[in-house]
């Protein structure tokens, strides 16, 4: 998604950025018609408007890094600090 719309933003010489419903409906609008029906029927009928299609309505990329990030912060691992001194010394 970031490379079409970088490739868009300098043919058209202004900055192009597709929202992820645009990118999904033209690759599958099946299966974007199945996830609203689900989140529909599932979730909650009014999780669509509200919640989901305003993430949809963000640029592909970005939804793409924020879920990225959100997915490292949860499998970070940190490495524990020694704060005893081995032994011999």
């Amino acid at each position: 998604m970031a490379v079409v719309d970088a490739t868009r933003s300098v043919a058209t010489s202004h900055l192009v950025m597709t929202p992820l419903t645009t990118s999904w409906n033209s690759v599958s609008p099946q299966t974007l018609e199945s996830f609203r029906q689900f989140v529909e029927t599932r979730i909650a009928p009014a999780a669509w408007n509200p919640f989901v299609a305003i993430i949809l309505d963000q640029p592909g990329f970005a939804v793409f890094a924020v879920l990225a990030v959100l997915l490292y912060l949860v499998g970070y691992k940190r490495q524990p600090r020694y704060t005893r001194l081995p032994a011999g010394h």
